[in-house]
């Protein structure tokens, strides 16, 4: 036989249930935006790249806009612990023919829009990690060798065709681990690459 519900039980209850509710509420991390031809411009590349200077609770609020409110003592007047920026991301259709790492001519002129970017003052002073990433068609093996692979390829372009220090980047392969579109495997966004802020 159940136990009757009491009133600390009835709260515990309800404040569960409203956690789980605002849980489900949430939303999801975004992910980086997919940009693919015309979308990859050099201003929409240095948004999602930069990461912008640390801001306190504080500043960002505009609490101590205009005045300084003088320390009590035995307390420390520095400001409150600034946030962790979020990395900057984005993702590129670089498209390549199947099963190819050969970088085709669209993508040509993709890479010197995103050369320009990372030249560029906003991202001039971080590195990047550049992230190959391949559909589930074909063995785990061979996905993550051809998602190196373009990595490659864009890293190879951008340094030493396009200027960009080598020491800036970085390539990765993630095979087929992190599907955009996991409802359709063979979709295009599926095959793509990353670029991650890394300093």
């Amino acid at each position: 036989m159940m136990k009757p519900l009491t009133i600390p039980r009835l709260c515990l209850l309800a404040t569960l249930l409203a956690a789980n509710a605002w849980g489900q509420a949430q939303p999801a991390t975004a992910a980086a935006p997919v940009l693919s031809n015309a979308q990859v411009t050099e201003d929409a590349l240095v948004d999602a790249l930069a990461i912008e200077p640390l801001v306190s609770d504080a500043a960002a609020s505009g609490a101590t806009r205009g005045f300084r409110p003088a320390a009590r003592p035995g307390t420390s007047s520095a400001a409150a612990p600034a946030k962790p920026a979020a990395p900057g991301k984005a993702s590129l259709l670089i498209t390549f023919a199947t099963g190819s790492a050969e970088l085709t001519p669209a993508t040509l002129q993709v890479l010197q829009t995103v050369a320009k970017a990372l030249q560029s003052d906003r991202l001039a002073g971080f590195a990047f990690r550049i992230e190959g990433h391949a559909d589930p068609r074909g063995s785990a093996d061979l996905n993550l060798k051809l998602s190196e692979e373009r990595a490659q390829s864009v890293v190879a372009y951008l340094t030493g065709k396009l200027g960009v220090l080598p020491d800036r980047l970085q390539s990765v392969g993630k095979g087929a681990t992190e599907l955009l579109n996991a409802q359709q495997p063979d979709a295009a966004e599926n095959r793509r690459v990353t670029i991650v802020t890394t300093q």
